[in-house]
């Protein structure tokens, strides 16, 4: 378990202090339930606390990237910026010449990626969450616009989480219970920071002033999704609200601009600063998630996943090679030669359309006996698995045959056909009252409540574990309109 504040070990030169390696199993994803799922109790924030002095030290030695002096920031970002567009302007240019994507090598790769990285995407904004309940300090305006930017001001179909979570619903990319702790490392800062403001200001306005530059990975992922015709909307997004003139980049300079101290500290508020950038890099890179995606240990995975329910579920005269496959599926060790077996026996050809594999036809089609057995996400990988090469093409697995090889429509070239279409029933403008109980429980406390009491409560329920909620987004509505002035809010 990470450490108590009382277990700290003697200061380090930078004066953050020092943290043992968390060891105990899964505890980055343990720590990072408890901070997302609920309101975190005080015992639960003190962990968290420990957790970023932990990280602070495991990142000291890092440089941070920033310029020596926050004079020069403005000319930072533009720099950094631009060094970004001419980078992706090449990027095109390559693509135009014939080149291959550079990040997924098929459908199924960008959705492993989708999946991998949704504990930190899940967690969006949450570096900046315990800044709402200080409207009152103007100086944090910038800092709480982004944060009810990145809640979508309170609009269902604007707010960040809200968006992936519909990602993975549509592409069966959940649940997330089986993946590696280190996934959920920089989701765990995020939150861990949001948590715990009080303590740790100048490392949230730092981290927030790194993570909000445009980076690379960004532009290039929209570009590739679109492209194999996934929903690059939640990363066009960020691309457009983090832009260098009005956007998160320029306001998260500003809030660095207008947090420094008036009054002589040495300079100790931007140090802090510059050390809290450094965890904006914490954890696995987007490219290293893209570069650790292997198709057949992939394949292995899901079937082992598979092997705890299905190992009692088939007949005794459901036999391949001699063995019945309860038999095959009885151990994990067992599932690479069981794989091969199907390639050997012909229920599987690799290579070759899965039209033509048995296996698939379980599967898939009109008397699919396998038919719910595996997800959409699973059947991609399968599907990918088995067309091996001729998978580049981007082929969803729910297209026939007869469409490899030819050209698809990107996302938004399917998107503008489907709207051209006309709706085949009307949409009502009248919504339905949600039923949800905490939405009928905000509404009733807030009819009990005034002033700054109020907006407290609105604050609380705009946490990470419940702004994507029907009353999480109430609470958001109602604070950009109570409280809009404050923070500069348009």
């Amino acid at each position: 378990m990470f450490i108590t504040p009382g277990e700290w070990l003697p200061s380090l030169p930078n004066k953050m202090p020092s943290a043992s390696v968390p060891t105990r199993p899964h505890a980055y994803a343990h720590l990072y339930s408890r901070l997302a799922d609920s309101r975190p109790d005080s015992s639960t924030r003190e962990s968290a606390e420990s957790f970023v002095h932990y990280e602070l030290d495991r990142a000291h030695s890092l440089s941070s990237g920033l310029p020596e002096s926050p004079d020069d920031l403005i000319a930072w970002m533009h720099d950094g910026t631009q060094s970004v567009h001419a980078s992706y302007s090449l990027y095109l240019e390559e693509r135009k010449g014939g080149a291959p994507r550079r990040y997924f090598s098929n459908r199924s790769h960008a959705l492993y990626f989708l999946r991998t990285v949704a504990p930190t995407k899940l967690v969006d904004g949450a570096w900046l969450y315990g800044l709402t309940r200080h409207w009152k300090n103007p100086r944090l305006a910038d800092l709480i616009r982004t944060y009810v930017e990145e809640l979508g001001e309170g609009l269902a179909d604007k707010n960040h989480v809200l968006i992936y979570r519909d990602l993975l619903s549509r592409h069966g990319l959940d649940p997330l219970d089986d993946l590696a702790d280190d996934f959920y490392r920089q989701g765990l800062i995020q939150l861990a920071l949001g948590w715990n403001a009080e303590k740790f200001l100048p490392e949230i306005v730092g981290f927030n002033l790194a993570y909000e530059q445009l980076p690379l990975h960004l532009l290039i992922t929209a570009y590739e999704l679109n492209e194999l015709g996934l929903d690059p909307y939640y990363f066009t997004l960020h691309a457009t609200v983090d832009n260098a003139e009005t956007g998160h980049a320029r306001r998260a300079c500003q809030s660095v601009i207008d947090l420094l101290p008036r009054l002589s500290d040495g300079g100790e508020f931007w140090r802090r600063v510059r050390e809290g950038s450094k965890l904006a890099d914490a954890g696995i890179s987007t490219t290293q998630v893209i570069d650790g995606f292997d198709l057949d240990r992939e394949v292995l995975r899901i079937f082992s996943n598979k092997s705890g329910s299905g190992k009692g579920a088939h007949s005794d005269y459901c036999k391949v090679s001699g063995r019945s496959v309860n038999e095959w599926l009885s151990s994990s060790e067992h599932l690479p030669a069981f794989l091969d077996q199907l390639q050997k026996t012909g229920w599987i050809h690799r290579g070759e359309p899965v039209g033509s594999s048995r296996f698939w036809n379980l599967l898939k089609g009109e008397k699919a006996e396998m038919f719910g057995v595996f997800s959409s996400y699973e059947l991609q990988v399968i599907h990918d698995w088995i067309r091996g090469d001729a998978s580049a093409d981007g082929l969803p697995h729910d297209a026939s045959d007869a469409g490899a090889g030819k050209r698809r429509p990107t996302f938004r070239a399917a998107a503008r056909l489907a709207n051209a279409r006309p709706e085949t029933a009307p949409t009502p403008d009248d919504q339905p009252e949600l039923l949800d109980s905490d939405l009928a429980i905000l509404k009733r406390q807030l009819q009990s409540v005034e002033d700054d009491a109020r907006t407290q409560l609105l604050a609380e329920v705009m946490s990470p574990a419940q702004h994507w909620t029907p009353a999480g987004l109430h609470a958001t509505a109602l604070y950009c309109k109570e409280v809009g002035a404050g923070i500069a809010y348009q």
